[in-house]
């Protein structure tokens, strides 16, 4: 008898298997400080440090340092009365040195008592209006003190190096280059570690413990600095395999717990393994808000941990059990299995690491037994439901259950987190200039009147397939009549392309017509050059294409934007390929399976993988490095773009640099002859990015749907066919002589 989840947790053949929330006994520990609002300030301190480029330039670096040993510390000192820290912050370079040097507690203390015999403390301000105004006090106070000296580093990147005095500070700072949870791993520093090796913060207790130190009369205070600092590793030094396992023992033999979790795993060299860094960076705005058709994606980490306990008499059944892990919604077609065997019984075993859309509910724990009826398949023994609201309704955002009375899981994840759009053109009817689909439905609904123009026509959907947007190319203008008139292709300058908000209006099954709201246009700009291509779009922006010959495929393209209201050319670049985080190298692992990957019969070569893609990278006072805003893949017209990046720009592009490319090189480069609606998997049962694995433990799984979709973007599209011909093959598909043959969209696109 199967086993189904009638609620969270409850078997129908072995009753109620309920996740229980981590026991939070609280731990012997004294922190005299609001930890997690000093965090949250705390990671928007590094966030503006990292975003500060010129903070780490060597003579902006040694100034800073001279102005903290010569200025800062003498001033803090000389307001500073008994354990009373003044209500005053620094210049920002300033709080960067500083908070370099308090993260060597032992340094620091040794410092202050040797220069000024006493601790020098930092003041507790986590609000950026009492931040600012600590700032402007400071800087009355500096310029009464210091009238030559200015508050801000005002040295050029070009002037002669000042002296440093404080080696061990400069030293400090090239290093930084490169409540529960926190308080527990000090009880154990405290109490356990002595005769361990060093022990290994997990990513979580490592921000607290930076933050805590940072505050270096309060860290003084609470802890014993001597003890503490040799019994773990620094977040700058080099992590020993030793050191990583008898970290996790001695959490786990304390606690009975797994030592990591989500948001939360030990940072160290993973070799080969590649660490995939979704874009999860929290945006100042979501620009695309705007259009009402386009809901957001939420993305969360989700650390399945299993401890399995081996009865005392082993059963025959059980080398044939297994666990079978899936989610609720968005990916049915998920499946991962791991035997019984592979469960370890002396330690927590990190079972599966990945990122969920929170559409997909949460997820099913399946106990099996293989060999059900006639010896083949397998049936369900023990069945437990993990919900996201369950996990984000716990304090810990964990919970724990049992399977079957001998394993333990432990399900764990970070909030939800604002991801990446992701957008797919797919292809749809010719339509005509008034946005209806050419069918005879639209000329009977038109009393027989003829439909006059003829414009491709796309349908862009989201990442769970619900239509966005439209857009549509203009082809040609006339009528059709039966042995009369013609459609014939417009003028190069007339072939404007369209997008509109919103979905069809269906008129009749399939048929339908355009949503009414117009959001984006690109006209094409007459140039002389045939190898010249230019859009001038309405969001302000001009586009040039320049095809170098001779050349093959994209090697040769080149492409300049600018935005008439900025015509600084350096505001925004397009960057040829996969670029700063979406280039990524994938584990020699996926190398080897993904080298030569069958599709229809066809192999694809790995090293053309990044032909089509081009990543938008914008650049500001706040990034002058350059931030990659979205990833376009022209040819398969996809598209992943921050919150903050404008997706009608980002489709606008797409579109027009596949249209001028397949006029340059006379081919059909994307498949723009397609003129009907290719299958697609049924919603719900694989949906793009819903779920991905992390690769420490996809070596096993090699789907490219729980991969990024960009390591092997030819694979998702064409597979979203569901083993349809290829999406970049034309199928046979019957035109009506109404719509207008071939030769007239060739003339109009290619020719």
């Amino acid at each position: 008898m199967s086993a189904t989840p009638n609620s969270i947790g409850v078997s129908a053949d072995t009753g109620t298997s309920t996740p229980t929330e981590i026991s939070e006994e609280e731990p012997p520990v004294r922190i005299s400080i609001d930890i997690v609002a000093a965090a949250r300030s705390h990671i928007a301190f590094l966030r503006a440090v990292d975003e500060s480029e010129w903070l780490h330039h060597e003579s902006n670096m040694l100034e800073s340092i001279r102005r903290y040993d010569e200025l800062w510390m003498p001033l803090i000192s000389d307001l500073t009365e008994g354990s009373t820290t003044p209500v005053i912050l620094p210049p920002f370079d300033v709080q960067w040195v500083w908070y370099c040097h308090t993260l060597n507690p032992v340094s620091y203390r040794r410092y202050c008592e040797s220069r000024f015999s006493k601790m020098i403390g930092k003041p507790t301000i986590f609000d950026e209006e009492n931040e600012d105004y600590a700032v402007m006090r400071c800087k009355g106070i500096w310029v009464q003190k210091y009238p030559t000296e200015p508050f801000e580093n005002e040295v050029d990147s070009d002037s002669q190096y000042p002296d440093v005095r404080n080696e061990d500070l400069l030293i400090e700072m090239k290093k930084q280059r490169l409540l529960k949870r926190y308080k527990r791993f000090l009880c154990i520093l405290q109490k356990f570690a002595d005769g361990c090796p060093r022990l290994v913060p997990a990513a979580d207790i490592s921000l607290l413990w930076l933050t805590h130190l940072s505050y270096p009369t309060i860290y003084a205070g609470d802890m014993e600095i001597e003890d503490i600092s040799r019994k773990m590793v620094g977040v700058w030094e080099k992590v020993m395999e030793e050191e990583v396992g008898a970290t996790r023992k001695l959490w786990e033999s304390i606690y009975n717990q797994p030592y990591e979790k989500a948001g939360g795993q030990m940072i160290m060299d993973l070799g080969d393994v590649v660490s995939i860094k979704p874009s999860w960076e929290v945006s100042n705005c979501d620009v695309n808000t705007k259009y009402k058709s386009v809901m957001p994606r939420f993305l969360l980490e989700v650390c399945v941990h299993l401890r399995y306990t081996p009865m005392k008499v082993m059963q025959e059944n059980e080398k044939k059990k297994f666990l079978r892990l899936r989610v609720m919604r968005c990916h049915r077609e998920l499946k991962m299995d791991k035997p019984f065997c592979s469960f370890p019984s002396d330690s927590w075993q990190k079972t599966w690491h990945l990122y969920c859309e929170f559409g997909t509910k949460g997820i099913l724990l399946d106990l099996r037994l293989r060999g059900g009826r006639c010896f083949k398949g397998s049936s369900s023994k023990d069945m437990v439901a993990v919900l996201w609201n369950d996990l984000l309704r716990s304090p810990s955002l964990t919970l724990e259950s049992k399977l079957d009375q001998q394993v333990r899981v432990v399900v764990s994840i970070t909030p939800p987190a604002q991801a990446p759009y992701l957008f797919k053109c797919v292809p749809d009817r010719v339509t005509d200039d008034s946005g209806a689909m050419i069918s005879d439905v639209v000329l009977k609904m038109n009393n027989y009147h003829p439909q006059e123009g003829r414009w491709l026509s796309r349908t862009v959907l989201d990442h769970a397939g619900r239509q966005c947007f439209v857009f549509r190319m203009r082809v040609a203008g006339g009528i059709w009549r039966r042995g009369g008139e013609t459609p014939s292709t417009v003028k190069r300058e007339d072939r404007i392309i369209e997008i509109r908000e919103g979905s069809w209006s269906y008129l009749a099954g399939t048929i339908g017509r355009v949503p009414e709201k117009l959001v984006g246009t690109a006209t094409p700009r007459e140039l002389p050059d045939h190898q010249t291509a230019a859009w001038c779009f309405s969001t302000g922006d001009e586009l040039t294409i320049h095809w170098e010959l001779p050349s093959s495929a994209a090697a040769g393209l080149s492409f300049s934007l600018q935005n008439q209201a900025c015509p600084d050319s350096s505001q925004m670049k397009l960057l040829i390929g996969r670029k700063l985080q979406y280039q990524t190298k994938k584990p020699n692992s996926l190398k080897e399976k993904g080298k030569q990957s069958m599709n229809n019969g066809q192999e694809v070569d790995e090293e053309d993988d990044d032909e089509g893609f081009l990543t938008l990278v914008r650049f500001t006072e706040e990034n002058p490095i350059g931030r990659a805003t979205a990833l376009l893949n022209w040819k398969l017209l996809v598209v992943e773009l921050l919150p903050e990046e404008d997706a009608v720009l980002a489709l606008l592009l797409c579109v027009s640099i596949l249209r001028s490319v397949s006029e340059m090189r006379k081919e059909d480069v994307g498949s723009l002859l397609i003129r009907r609606r290719l299958k697609e998997a049924k919603q719900g049962a694989r949906d793009w990015g819903s779920v991905v694995l992390h690769p420490s433990c996809s070596s096993d799984i090699s789907s490219p749907h729980l991969q990024p979709w960009h390591w092997n973007a030819m694979a998702v599209t064409a597979a979203a066919s569901n083993g349809a011909d290829n999406f970049t093959k034309q199928p046979a598909f019957t035109y009506s002589p109404v719509e207008g043959g071939d030769k007239l969209y060739k003339r109009g696109i290619i020719a």
